[in-house]
């Protein structure tokens, strides 16, 4: 026997995640999380352009 799954909550609002808006618990939220990508209010760290270290000179 299999212990039952843990869902992990809805990362904006903390409320039980809902299969059908997985990650998410609503629409609503998964609208608010992509808004926060589009205005970048999140972003994944990368290095400025100008410091790359390709070794070109």
């Amino acid at each position: 026997m299999t212990p039952p799954e843990k869902t992990k909550p809805c990362p904006i609002c903390r409320k039980p995640m809902v299969a059908a808006f997985k990650p998410f618990c609503s629409d609503r939220c998964r609208q608010v999380d992509l808004g926060r990508w589009l205005t970048e209010a999140y972003s994944v760290p990368a290095q400025p352009s100008g410091e790359e270290d390709d070794g070109a000179v």
